[in-house]
């Protein structure tokens, strides 16, 4: 994405007829430190932050989260304790869609043997 993380924050806050304080206020953010986000003058912030902007803003956290270069807690723990989550990415990103739907389709398979989803 060619965004820039606060520039499109400051974009999503202004379309929602928001001010700079109110937005802090709602996503519990002092209202300098999100200024200078907004001009892109410090990096983003965590992804705790971030999600609660995305929560304030009503918009996509993913989205958010992507121009920041972070990901979601909940979605790293996953990558790290799913022993096919890499195996799974890499073919994704290789475009080897058979090899990840192949990946996929044993992962349930084994939850269903083992009692899960």
């Amino acid at each position: 994405m060619d965004k820039q993380f606060g520039s499109y924050l400051r974009e999503l806050r202004k379309q929602r007829d928001l001010s700079l304080r109110q937005l802090a206020e709602d996503a519990g953010i002092d209202f300098t430190y999100l200024s200078k986000m907004e001009t892109n003058k410090i990096p983003p912030p965590s992804e705790d932050a971030i999600m609660r902007l995305a929560d304030a803003l009503g918009a996509d956290s993913d989205e958010l989260l992507s121009l920041a270069r972070k990901v979601d807690r909940t979605l790293h723990d996953f990558l790290v304790t799913e022993p096919d989550a890499p195996k799974l990415l890499r073919a994704w990103r290789d475009g080897r869609i058979e090899e990840a739907k192949k990946i996929i389709d044993e992962s349930q398979g084994a939850n269903k043997r083992d009692g899960g989803a």
